[in-house]
Order: structure tokens, then C-alpha cells, then sequence
């Protein structure tokens, strides 16, 4: 008999490559619960299941007499909807299992060195603490009311459809790919040294994949990411060699790019996450799942991205405001040497 998954999302980013790699495993069957604004997208013997799921009564009737060895919910953003997974989900699922973020770790951290019992501590972003105070609901369910519960920590993760980089706007990352095939200068944070990690979704899911229905998962925290760790100068070194260009970097400190972009929210974003220097450790996820060995390098995923992106034109989204505010801060940090 064939255990039985429910995704709350499942065409995300990082959800996508989990729903594709556990549709070749004989032993799951998963189906998966959104809107159905993706259609078309989901693998041979996914079923989908279209509510939504803020509809509570609704989703309850489509459940009915169902049980599940895991569920997962890749779109809860606030404790709000995790109240609302509690009340649907009590006693129909075995297994909980919620992503959170990693970058709810300690913000600047006191060790450069990450495991999941760094401290959880964001002041700069609101999208960490909220994912804070959405692992805090759930554990305590878990400890007062048996809720079995498996937190999930990624960090950037990314996939075929977009380039991970660390400073763009608000519509993605092509405007900097552009700019990067026009030969301008584009911004990197800070003097680019602070070490970072990416991970292809793909290494991901065999993580994810791993701890469902893992016995040694319930009532856990695992952080799921690449072994890699690159500066961001190598991270957009890299991109520019697989385009075939020269870089042109333009630093620029995190909290300068703050306060003149509030409307990038890069106080969170690099403040509260990628300026700091990040090395994860991922003993506890190896060890509960032996067969995760990330090994997508960077170099490696970028080529399949953006070999992607730029022979799909849903993926080339221009972004002139993002464009103007970056010619404007280069401008405006060259006319501050001029006063030198």
C-alpha cells in the first residue's frame, strides 16, 4: 500500500522539485492542494486537489475520510495559517511538516558556523520573525497537544526559472542579467567577501524527500542546503562566465542600499540575511536521510538556469524602475568621490 502526501502548494520553487522527484518513487503518492493556477505543470500520477485552502469548511469536506502519512504547507507565512493547518489537519496526518527559513538564524550571528541550534533571532526582517513565531505555535502544539510536527529550514534555494542573486528588484533577477549583457555595472553588497550558499531545488528534494514519513523527524528542526560556500563576488563571477561577459561589479554597503530602498525592503533581506556570512552544517539532515549528498554545484545549476531563462521569454521580466534605481545609486556614489 502506497503512502499517501498532501502538498499545500506544491509548484513553488522549492515544492516543484520535491512533487517531480516524488512522483518516480513507487512507494508515495502525493496529491496536491492549491489553486490550480499552474495547471498543466504537475507530473503523471499527481493527483490535484483545487480549494483554497483559507476555506476551511471547504477543505475539510474535501478530506473527509482521508489520512495522510505527511503534509506539508509551503505557503504558511504567519501563525495564523498555521492555526488554521492545525485545525484541518489534527488527526488526519501523521506527519506535519512546515518550511520555515533560514533566515530566521541570528541576525548578525555570533558564529559564521550554522546548525539547527543556532538561535532564532531576526530584527530586521518581518518575513523571519514571522516564520519565528510560526515555529514557535507549532512546537508548542507538538509538546502540548502530541501535533507531530518537522520543521524545515532552506536557505536560497533556487531553480531553472530564476537566478539567484543577491541585490534586484522587485519583479526578479533578469533586469541584472540584462544589465550584466549590456556590459553596465551591477551592484553587489558590501566588498562581495561575505560568504553565502545556494542550493539547487533538486538537491533539496532529496533532503525533504527523505525526512517524509521519517520517524526520526517528528518534533525536529532540520536545515536542508548545498555543502558549497561561495563569496558573493564568486557568485556573480560565476554568472558572468557562464554569460559569456565581463563583470562589472559596483559595491555598495547593505545599509546605504537600506535607507535609499526601503521600497526593495533590503533591510531585511540583506541586513536581516544575505550580508552576513553563512556556513551551514547539515550533520543532522545527513544523518536522518544518508542517501543527501547535495552535489549541484553552483556553476553547474547556473547553466541549466540560465540557459533557461534566456530561451524562455516568460522568464526575461524587465524591470525598468530596479534598472533607473541602480544607475541612480552609481551616480550618486560617484558624485560623493567627487567631493574628495
Amino acid at each position: 500500500m502506497k503512502k499517501e502526501a498532501l502538498f499545500i502548494g506544491g509548484t513553488g520553487t522549492i515544492s516543484m522539485a520535491i512533487t517531480e522527484l516524488l512522483a518516480t518513487k513507487p512507494e508515495w503518492h502525493l496529491t496536491v492542494l492549491n489553486r490550480g493556477n499552474r495547471k498543466g505543470e504537475l507530473p503523471e500520477g499527481v493527483s490535484e486537489l483545487t480549494a483554497d485552502i483559507n476555506d476551511e469548511e471547504a477543505v475539510k469536506a474535501a478530506l473527509a475520510g482521508k489520512h495522510f502519512d505527511s503534509v506539508c504547507d509551503f505557503i504558511g507565512f504567519v501563525p495564523a495559517q498555521l492555526e488554521r493547518d492545525y485545525r484541518i489537519f489534527k488527526g488526519i496526518t501523521d506527519q506535519f511538516m512546515y518550511i520555515s527559513s533560514a533566515s530566521a538564524y541570528a541576525k548578525l550571528p555570533a558564529d559564521y558556523r550554522i546548525t539547527e541550534g543556532t538561535a532564532l533571532v531576526n530584527p530586521y526582517w518581518e518575513y523571519s520573525r514571522n516564520k519565528i513565531a510560526c515555529e514557535d505555535l507549532l512546537m508548542k502544539l507538538y509538546r502540548e497537544e502530541g501535533f507531530p510536527v518537522t520543521i524545515i529550514r532552506p536557505s536560497h534555494t533556487y531553480d531553472k526559472r530564476s537566478v539567484p542573486l543577491g541585490v534586484h528588484g522587485s519583479k526578479g533577477s533578469y533586469s541584472v542579467i540584462k544589465r550584466m549583457l549590456e556590459g553596465k555595472p551591477v551592484i553587489i553588497h558590501g566588498d562581495g567577501t561575505s560568504l553565502w550558499t545556494m542550493t539547487f531545488n533538486e538537491d533539496f528534494a532529496v533532503g525533504f524527500a527523505g525526512l517524509m514519513g521519517n520517524p526520526h523527524a517528528i518534533g525536529e528542526a532540520f536545515q536542508i542546503t548545498n555543502d558549497e560556500s561561495l563569496t558573493w563576488n564568486q557568485i556573480y563571477q560565476t554568472v558572468a562566465k557562464v554569460l559569456g561577459v565581463t563583470l562589472k561589479p559596483y559595491y555598495v554597503s547593505s545599509y546605504f542600499l537600506a535607507e535609499v530602498g526601503p521600497q526593495y525592503d533590503f533591510l531585511g533581506s540583506l541586513i536581516g540575511d544575505k550580508s552576513n556570512s553563512v556556513v551551514f552544517n547539515n550533520t543532522k539532515v545527513k544523518n536522518a536521510v544518508p542517501e543527501f549528498r547535495p552535489s549541484i554545484h553552483f556553476e553547474d545549476g547556473i547553466r541549466r538556469t540560465l540557459a533557461y531563462v534566456l530561451s524562455h521569454k516568460e522568464c526575461q521580466v524587465e524591470d525598468p524602475e530596479f534598472d533607473a534605481f541602480t544607475d541612480k545609486v552609481i551616480a550618486a556614489m560617484e558624485q560623493a568621490k567627487k567631493g574628495f
